[in-house]
């Protein structure tokens, strides 16, 4: 395990399945069928008993800007459990360092307004959220479903997008090569268009999380 927050292709890549995207401008991985059906079904039930409206850092105004709903998923829960070890296997992150997994879910219409998932330094939330774990190093994304159309997830700086598949996985790094963020990870959960999506968010800090 590393202690910093950090993965690194050369672990990621030691997994099989796993592929790096051919990019320069951001470290971006994917890989198919991460999760067992039966694991995604239980996951979604518990997003379904226990979502709330999602919420933004820094407000910016924008009331539409990120309008899907938000599940904090229960650290106790075995399905969770376990998926804690299978991205702490994967990625070869410290635990200490994850924030507690979310999972979200996009009616029609619903979506998430270009963003990136590092804080801004210059925020106004910025001492409120990384006084004690500092920033968000990695992001690992987890499609639940196959969604009947719309939902996909579009970087914007590379024009690449990401289709919702149930299993897959989407990972990438949000810091430069220097430590510095970076914005060229800028991407939009674009709007549902029909059915539902589902998804799991694991963010990873500089720091031990240290929040209760």
């Amino acid at each position: 395990m590393t202690k910093s927050g950090e993965s690194s292709a050369a672990q990621l890549l030691r997994n099989e399945g796993v592929q790096q995207l051919p990019y320069t401008q951001l470290e971006l991985f994917q890989r198919k069928n991460f999760l067992a059906p039966e694991h995604m079904s239980r996951i979604v039930e518990m997003i379904e008993a226990e979502r709330r409206p999602s919420t933004l850092a820094d407000e910016n105004g924008d009331a539409y800007f990120r309008t899907s709903e938000t599940c904090d998923l229960s650290a106790s829960d075995p399905a969770v459990q376990e998926l804690e070890t299978l991205l702490a296997t994967l990625n070869g992150i410290d635990p200490a360092h994850g924030e507690p997994l979310q999972g979200q879910r996009y009616d029609i219409g619903q979506e998430f307004k270009p963003h990136c998932d590092y804080f801004n330094p210059d925020g106004q939330d910025w001492e409120k959220y990384c006084s004690v774990a500092g920033q968000r190093t990695w992001t690992f994304m987890i499609y639940l479903n196959d969604v009947e159309a719309g939902g996909a997830t579009r970087f914007k700086t590379i024009k690449k997008s990401f289709q919702p598949e149930a299993g897959k996985l989407v990972c990438w790094n949000n810091l430069r090569p220097d430590g510095q963020v970076n914005p060229n990870t800028l991407h939009h959960g674009m709007k549902v268009r029909k059915g539902l999506k589902y998804v799991i968010t694991k963010w990873y800090r500089e720091k031990p999380w240290g929040w209760s």
